[in-house]
């Protein structure tokens, strides 16, 4: 059911013109974890990521399970505080990506990576739970979107969550479709 999920909504996100806009640096990857997931096996995604080419996203294989580590601990963490939001997608940090966000009602929270502990720091795999249990710390509302904005050789960066993959990907597009219409005026 999941790797169906994941199949449509990289359909709608490859046939957009607008999604490659939102495409970061380290590329995109969405994810859908299974109900009850327990670990990085549980959770689907694209091997590789999702990248862009002449402003069109794409993704070079079919979804599979344990295929993410970063994605997969994101949601897994997001999982224990709302079990019913299995799915997310990273997409690129800009001010007004979080603004877009937050006019479409979503609750957005945030997480300031240069307040991570050392120890975390230094642990692997420990960054992504830690900051986004940070951000479910510091939202007075559980949040839809959470995002940081980076540290030293890391690249800022917004998380979208949904119930599935395709509820993920139609907020992108519509996120993507608002953010190309405000760059056209710049």
């Amino acid at each position: 059911m999941e790797i169906e999920n994941l199949k449509r909504a990289l359909e709608l996100l490859s046939s957009s013109d607008d999604f490659g806009l939102l495409v970061p640096e380290v590329r995109s990857n969405i994810v859908m974890a299974r109900e009850g997931a327990k670990d990085t096996e549980d959770v689907a995604a694209v091997p590789g990521r999702i990248t862009e080419f002449r402003g069109k996203a794409f993704a070079c294989r079919e979804p599979e399970y344990g295929a993410s580590s970063h994605m997969a601990r994101f949601i897994l963490t997001f999982m224990r505080h709302r079990p019913e939001r299995r799915a997310a997608i990273n997409i690129k940090f800009d001010e007004s990506i979080i603004r877009i966000c937050e006019k479409a009602g979503l609750v957005v929270s945030c997480y300031d990576r240069s307040r991570e502990p050392a120890s975390v720091r230094d642990s692997e795999g420990g960054t992504i739970p830690w900051g986004v249990e940070e951000a479910f710390r510091d939202s007075e509302s559980p949040p839809d979107v959470i995002y940081h904005r980076g540290a030293w050789g890391k690249e800022p960066m917004v998380v979208l969550t949904g119930k599935d993959a395709v509820e993920v990907a139609e907020t992108a597009l519509k996120i993507a479709e608002e953010y190309r219409v405000l760059m056209e005026r710049i």
